[in-house]
């Protein structure tokens, strides 16, 4: 799990400013694709011990959906993305295609995913 849990952390870090990901996306780009819960689970039991950008991964529907924690929450991280000029509706939804985080084939690569693999994921994302 420590590889998965390390692959997951580098990968959010590599989101840039004013970009959002789903936690599914995360998933995928690590190369285990149909674990965004524990993608989700990772960024829970790092929270306050890792320097992560966590506001920036979201639901695939383009939509806030943490419960919170005693450190984060839905309103602390609508005001992180938006300070980051994504726009949020008052209900915590947001256009996820307009902001999703599309690295390039470039990037992809240097993640050691495969050629074929890639090719699906550029695919799936527009990429």
């Amino acid at each position: 799990m420590s590889e998965f849990k390390d692959s997951v952390i580098y990968i959010i870090q590599q989101v840039p400013f004013g970009k959002v990901v789903s936690y599914g996306q995360v998933a995928v780009y690590v190369g285990v694709p149909r674990a965004a819960r524990q993608v989700g689970w990772i960024l829970n039991q790092t929270e306050g011990k890792v320097d992560l950008p966590w506001w920036r991964v979201v639901n695939n529907q383009g939509r806030i959906s943490i419960k919170g924690t005693e450190f984060n929450t839905p309103l602390l991280m609508k005001r992180m993305l938006e300070s980051e000029n994504v726009s949020v509706n008052d209900d915590y939804t947001f256009d996820i295609d307009k902001y999703r985080f599309r690295p390039s084939q470039e990037q992809l690569k240097s993640w050691q995913l495969d050629d074929e693999y890639i090719q699906t994921v550029c695919t799936k994302y527009g990429i």
